[in-house]
């Protein structure tokens, strides 16, 4: 009956902000629009569809305004208008229970609270749909106070999660079922995607470990700071980390009293982002002001300090090379070959025509040419690309989206901080240094000795393992041509490099010897 009437009260929700209207659009059956305004008498639809829907979400509680947060990464999926207007939705739900969130940490770790903390702050400082934060301060294993920070899932959201989720799930099913606009904005692979990244964030543990990662992948740096996890004190429902002193990123104005360098701290912020993407491929997927604060410590003055580890990105070595020469190409103008890769990554049909992309790229992209480059979004871009695949079957890769997003939020706040900001001069020497290391010797040296030992290994088995084939394969003789055709280009990257490699040393004896000889002269 309670799953029942929460159905109801959302379909309610859903009539009385007009979201039919925007969903069901080419569904044309005259009884579904009869009801929505029989039970939505004296509605009124006049502001933007965006706006609607985000106080729609508003209205429904916690769990749908998350997954409003989710659905805004999905720029592919979305109208531009409607996926800004969902990122403004904002986690206002009061906290609960001081009582409550010392009983969780008390049942986490079997101790009273008076037994693990030297002093505990009742009154959260933040609180969330997930999860609220306490203050505190506990011994550590050498016995030193040590001021930190205690995030404390909220009770019971498990069972709230799911129900919602069914829920969502069934109306998903509904929508889809109903009408070709709901098919396009594939609303049940939207909803399987939000599932995950909640159950994900369920597990507080997951989160402390992204942050540890995080924190050693950035310790030489010395650009941003990321709290410790005290990890015997990181459980499922509760976790413990280093509490972290800074101004919030937001507050331009105080940071700018601290003498804080305004337009560097904007280009110390791309810096960290494409560290993160093109060297690590781990990278702080949400990164908005709410999660960035600015140290002013003697110490650490003027470096950033991230918060919450919810979300991360990781990227492979061939995600970043998509990323790495579709930018580069694109300040180029070289749209040819931004067509290419978009095939050669296997995300376009390998029937798509080379030329007929080529055009679609090149009238999505050359009308940001005629603005100096400081004012090109490269999240923009990224996002019009994306648009621009999708015209050609493309499935966009889930970990793009999430990192496009993420750009879009550093460029927006890189430029809030200094609206002179020229993105691409601050993010192209990582694109170039990234390419060199891919393509350079010393890339062929680290690939060559990660290999070794298993060459050595399925050497001497090589003859009879070829035996073996030759005996029981059938011909197959187009299988069998495709597959010398791959190791033939495989073999004939790697004598390429080699002869680069050959090049470079005769070139260096010659060197050698010039001087040399210049010396006795």
């Amino acid at each position: 009956m309670i799953r029942l009437l929460r159905g109801f009260y959302i379909f309610w929700i859903c009539f009385r902000y007009g979201l039919d209207e925007l969903v069901l659009s080419s569904f044309q059956k005259p009884w579904l629009r009869l009801l929505a305004r029989v039970v939505s008498v004296g509605r009124q639809l006049d502001a933007p569809r965006g706006q609607r829907i985000r106080e729609a979400l508003e209205r429904l509680g916690p769990i749908f305004v998350k997954f409003g947060q989710v659905l805004s990464t999905r720029r592919d999926l979305l109208p531009l208008d409607i996926a800004d207007e969902l990122a403004r939705l904002q986690d206002r739900v009061p906290p609960f229970g001081s009582d409550v969130a010392i009983a969780s940490i008390e049942r986490a770790f079997g101790k009273k609270i008076s037994d693990i903390f030297v002093s505990f702050e009742r009154e959260p400082v933040a609180s969330a749909s997930i999860a609220q934060v306490h203050f505190g301060v506990l011994k550590d294993r050498q016995g030193r106070d040590r001021d930190v920070a205690v995030k404390v899932l909220r009770p019971g959201m498990l069972k709230v999660i799911e129900k919602d989720l069914s829920l969502m799930r069934m109306m998903a099913g509904w929508v889809e079922g109903l009408s070709a606009d709901g098919r396009r904005l594939k609303p049940r692979e939207v909803v399987a995607e939000f599932d995950k990244y909640l159950h994900d964030e369920l597990d507080l543990v997951r989160e402390a470990s992204s942050a540890a990662q995080l924190r050693r992948n950035m310790a030489g740096l010395d650009l941003v700071l990321i709290p410790e996890m005290i990890w015997d004190f990181c459980m499922t429902e509760v976790i413990v980390m280093e509490r972290m002193y800074g101004i919030p990123i937001s507050q331009v104005e105080r940071l700018r009293a601290a003498g804080v360098d305004i337009p560097k701290l904007a280009r110390d912020g791309v810096t960290i982002f494409f560290t993160q993407v093109f060297r690590d491929g781990f990278f702080h997927a949400d990164m908005h002001p709410g999660n960035i604060q600015v140290s002013v410590a003697p110490a650490t003055f003027g470096r950033y300090i991230s918060l919450d580890f919810g979300i991360v990105g990781t990227l492979t070595g061939s995600d970043k090379e998509y990323l790495a020469q579709n930018f580069t190409a694109f300040f180029r103008r070289d749209y040819k070959r931004v067509a290419e890769l978009h095939i050669e990554s296997g995300w376009v049909p390998a029937s798509t025509r080379v030329d007929e992309l080529e055009s679609a790229i090149r009238s999505v992209c050359e009308p940001y040419f005629d603005r100096p480059l400081k004012e090109i979004s490269l999240g923009l871009v990224l996002m019009r690309l994306f648009q621009t695949s999708r015209r050609f079957s493309v499935e966009i890769q889930p970990q793009l989206v999430l990192l496009q997003k993420t750009l879009l939020n550093i460029e927006g706040l890189g430029r809030q901080l200094d609206p002179d900001l020229d993105l691409w001069n601050t993010a192209k020497p990582f694109l170039e240094k990234w390419m060199i290391d891919e393509i350079g010797p010393a890339k062929l040296f680290a690939e060559l000795r990660k290999e070794a030992p298993q060459y050595a290994k399925r050497f001497p088995e090589l003859p009879r393992l070829f035996y073996d084939f030759l005996k029981t394969s059938k011909p197959q003789p187009d299988r069998l041509m495709a597959e010398l055709l791959t190791e033939q280009k495989r073999t004939n990257r790697l004598l390429q490099r080699l002869g680069y490699l050959a090049v470079g040393f005769v070139l260096g004896l010659l060197a050698v010897q010039f001087f040399a000889h210049a010396r006795v002269f």
